[in-house]
C-alpha cells in the first residue's frame, strides 16, 4: 500500500531521515515509534506530501505521490495537534469537510467513532471551547469518517480518557482486520500492545529495526511492547561497547 524507497531529509541543523525505505502493507497495524527527533514526524509530514524529501520517492497504492495529491483521499489523518478554525461549530466542521469530499456518498460514511463518542452532543460547540479530550475525539471520528483504506494517526490516545481510548482500540483492531493499512506513533507503548502487529524503530533517521509483534517476541522472549523495545534498545547498546 505506501512503498518508501531511500527518502532522506535535512534541515539545517539536522539530517531527519537518511535513506529510509519501508514497504507497510494492507492488513498490518504498525507502530512508528522512536525517541523524540528520531525522523517519525518527518515521515510522516513526508508521506502526507506536507514535506518533501531532498531524495527517494514514495508511492501509495501505487501512484509516485510527487505527480499528484489525489492519493491522499485514500487516507485518514488524525494529527498530534489538531488545529481547527476557532470560531467554527463542530457541526460547521463536519459540513465542511463533507462538503470537501463531496464524492463520497452519505451511506459510505464510517460513523463508528461518531456515535460511540457522541459527538452530535458536541454540534453547536465552537471549536474554541473544546477540552483536548474533545479535541481529539472530534479528530479520530474525522479520520474514520470517509472509511479510506489508509489510517495514519499521530498520539492517537494521548488526551482520551479510558472509555474513548478503548473506543479507539477497538476501532483500530477492526480496521486491519478489514485489511485496511494503520501506522500509529506513540509514545505511550502500553496503550500499542494491542493494537499494532508490526514495529518500525527509527533512531537518529535510520531504521534500527522493521519486524513483527511475533518475531520481537520470539528473539527478546518478552510480550509487552515496552519490554520488548527496552531488551532490543540493551542488546544495541551492548553490541555497540562490544565493537
Amino acid at each position: 500500500m505506501i512503498t518508501i524507497n531511500n527518502i532522506s531529509k535535512s534541515y539545517p541543523k539536522q539530517k531527519a531521515l537518511d535513506s529510509v525505505s519501508l514497504e507497510f502493507l494492507s492488513g498490518q497495524s504498525i507502530a512508528l515509534i522512536g525517541p523524540n527527533g528520531s525522523g517519525k514526524t518527518t515521515l510522516i509530514k513526508i508521506i502526507l506530501s506536507l514535506v518533501k524529501p531532498d531524495e527517494g520517492d514514495i508511492t501509495v497504492l501505487g501512484q509516485d505521490i510527487s505527480t499528484s495529491g489525489v492519493y491522499r483521499k485514500d487516507i485518514g489523518y488524525m494529527p498530534q495537534i489538531t488545529r481547527f478554525p476557532e470560531n467554527m461549530t463542530v457541526r460547521q466542521l463536519f459540513r465542511l469537510v463533507k462538503d470537501l469530499r463531496a464524492d463520497i456518498s452519505s451511506t459510505s460514511y464510517d460513523l463508528d467513532l461518531y456515535s460511540a463518542y457522541n459527538i452530535e452532543s458536541m454540534n453547536a460547540k465552537p471549536l474554541y471551547a473544546l477540552s483536548g479530550g474533545m479535541k481529539q475525539k472530534v479528530s479520530a471520528a474525522l479520520a474514520f469518517l470517509f472509511d479510506p483504506d489508509i489510517l495514519i494517526l499521530d498520539e492517537p490516545t494521548a488526551a482520551l480518557d479510558p472509555i474513548s481510548n478503548e473506543r479507539l482500540k477497538e476501532k483500530i483492531r477492526t480496521s486491519y482486520e478489514k485489511e485496511k493499512l494503520v501506522l500509529i506513533t506513540s509514545h505511550i507503548l502500553s496503550d500499542l500492545d494491542e493494537i499494532v502487529n508490526h514495529v518500525v524503530y527509527l533512531m537518529e533517521g535510520k531504521i534500527a529495526f522493521h519486524k513483527s509483534i511475533e518475531q520481537l517476541r520470539l528473539e527478546t522472549d518478552e510480550t509487552r511492547l515496552n519490554k520488548i523495545i527496552v531488551t532490543l534498545l540493551q542488546q544495541m547498546e551492548h553490541h555497540v561497547e562490544n565493537h
